[in-house]
């Protein structure tokens, strides 16, 4: 094999790499857009069951409140 079939054989094997370089980069990218919309998402679904448990924990707070009234009001009436 002479100097410049090597030379030839790795510029080939350099225009292979760039090429598939170039797919890489364009999956990556594909891949970081996918990444970034099941992010979104699975936050808006987290911030929604966040919601619903502040919502659930004040309701308790209100039934205890209310429940405690009529805890007094029947104490008072067993005396």
């Amino acid at each position: 094999m002479t100097d410049r079939e090597l030379l030839e054989l790795i510029a080939a094997k350099v225009g292979e790499l760039t090429k598939n370089m170039s797919e890489v980069k364009s999956r990556l990218t594909s891949i970081e857009n996918i990444v970034t919309r099941i992010e979104n998402g699975h936050g808006k679904k987290l911030q929604a069951l966040f919601d619903g448990y502040k919502q659930h924990t004040d309701q308790l707070e209100r039934i205890e409140k209310e429940v405690s009234k009529h805890d007094e009001f029947i104490l008072r009436r067993i005396k």
